[in-house]
């Protein structure tokens, strides 16, 4: 028997796997590449390579600084690949109902205290509390995971991401 050997992709060097289907049909199926998706989105797209019923977890390439976001529900980002500051921010109010679900792009830095910032690398998982703006920043490309729920700012491509045959 032969050892397994674990290799870990990057945005630099990654290679696209596929799911061998014995009886039914691929396109039941979601097999994408994090790291081919980043590769092919602008920095911050957000696009969805999982879907649970309304939750999502999107793939996001992380390069410079990001717009400010929130969001009514907690999220987390697990970073890929590269290095990764979340800036966070307690706004003095609420920036969006209890209804709202999904991440929401916010016009400007909020008015609010400052909560810190996070430094996180490959591996690292970051908490985006409930009600907390927060931004991303990375001085070279980064790769990031964000569990949330569906929203307007999530971009679905499964089509050109899914395996289809």
């Amino acid at each position: 028997m032969t050892a397994a050997q674990t290799v870990f992709g990057s945005l630099k060097h990654f290679e696209k796997g596929h799911v061998d289907v014995i009886d039914d049909n691929p396109k039941h199926y979601v097999l994408s590449n994090v790291f081919e998706v980043a590769s092919k989105s602008k920095p911050y797209e957000k696009v969805a390579v999982g879907q649970n019923l309304r939750y999502v977890i999107e793939a996001i390439r992380a390069e410079g600084t990001s717009p400010w976001y929130t969001a009514s529900h907690d999220e987390s980002a697990l970073i890929m690949d590269g290095t990764v500051e979340i800036h966070l921010i307690k706004p003095e109010k609420a920036l969006v109902p209890d209804s709202k679900e999904g991440t929401v792009k916010l016009d400007s830095e909020p008015k609010g205290k400052k909560m810190g910032w996070i430094k996180a690398w490959r591996g690292h998982m970051a908490l985006l509390p409930k009600g907390a703006a927060y931004q991303f920043r990375s001085a070279a490309p980064a790769v990031l995971l964000l569990q949330t729920i569906k929203g307007d700012h999530t971009i679905e491509r499964w089509a050109d991401i899914c395996q289809t045959e």
